[in-house]
């Protein structure tokens, strides 16, 4: 287990939408920080919280997002993390220092939230891109907030978020998880899925909308990432904001989950990879 260190680990990859605040549905922003977007779920008047924290050394552009959804000085109830991908943790500890807040993953991060385990090396033998070959230059060290890290509730509720449920979605990591608010069809996918070919240097950077399925150099269980793109796709959502890409909505969406599940291994897994199993 070594130290995790954002300084180190900044990435200089900006796509063109970077920096800009999205209302995608009521109550729901998003902002696209350089390749991944984080989420404000405002959950009462004056309550909200945030789901993932984006790329290294993002934490200040977090912050004055929130300040502009909310008002000065404005502090979430809660951190929910997806997974604890570089991408989706860069700014957890410069968050905590200013928010000190409670963090919530599924029980099967844990290891890699308090300092016990590594996530497996990424895997650029895998087709698709330029952005997929240099992807062994990604950290896969996890990080350790033990002080802050509690295990999401293990009936699908969260009490900081009213009105919403998590669902366990692995396979681009153990305890992947996803957020579904039922009343009007709001998914937030993490990397269950993407809307951008996210092994592409060029699709990322231009953010060109296409159903695909998780980073290939960071999944590792493609039969799990299966079975969770067709639990995600039984849902019927109305509109998917993903941890990479432009949000997904109505027809669009639902029409290219039922082609994402049908051509799975056409369209999400790669030809080879040392994570792909001879039974897949």
């Amino acid at each position: 287990m070594r130290e995790y260190d954002s300084e180190q680990h900044y990435m200089p990859i900006t796509s063109t939408t970077s920096g800009m605040i999205v209302n995608s549905a009521e109550g729901v922003d998003y902002i696209n920080i350089q390749i991944v977007n984080v989420c404000f779920v405002k959950t009462a008047e004056d309550a909200w919280v945030l789901v993932d924290a984006g790329m290294p050394k993002s934490a200040q552009k977090i912050i004055e997002a929130a300040e502009e959804l909310y008002g000065k000085g404005a502090k979430p109830v809660a951190i929910i993390l997806t997974h604890g991908h570089f991408d989706h943790v860069g700014a957890i500890h410069e968050l905590l220092e200013v928010w000190n807040v409670p963090v919530y993953a599924h029980s099967m991060e844990l290891p890699y939230l308090t300092g016990r385990k590594d996530y497996p090396e990424p895997d650029n033998t895998v087709d698709g891109g330029l952005l997929a070959k240099f992807s062994n230059l990604f950290p896969n060290e996890g990080i350790n907030i033990s002080q802050h890290i509690k295990p999401l509730p293990r009936d699908g509720h969260i009490d900081e978020m009213p009105g919403w449920q998590w669902i366990h979605t692995p396979g681009h990591t153990e305890g992947h998880i996803s957020l579904y608010r039922k009343s009007d069809g709001v998914l937030i996918a993490g990397d269950a899925f993407c809307t951008v070919k996210q092994e592409s240097l060029f699709k990322v950077m231009t953010q060109e909308q296409k159903i695909s399925g998780p980073p290939r150099y960071l999944t590792t269980d493609w039969q799990l990432a299966r079975e969770s793109v067709r639990k995600l796709s039984d849902l019927n959502p109305h509109i998917a904001i993903t941890g990479h890409g432009i949000p997904m909505a109505e027809q669009t969406l639902q029409q290219s989950l039922i082609t994402l599940v049908r051509e799975f291994d056409d369209i999400a897994m790669p030809e080879t990879g040392r994570y792909i199993k001879d039974d897949e």
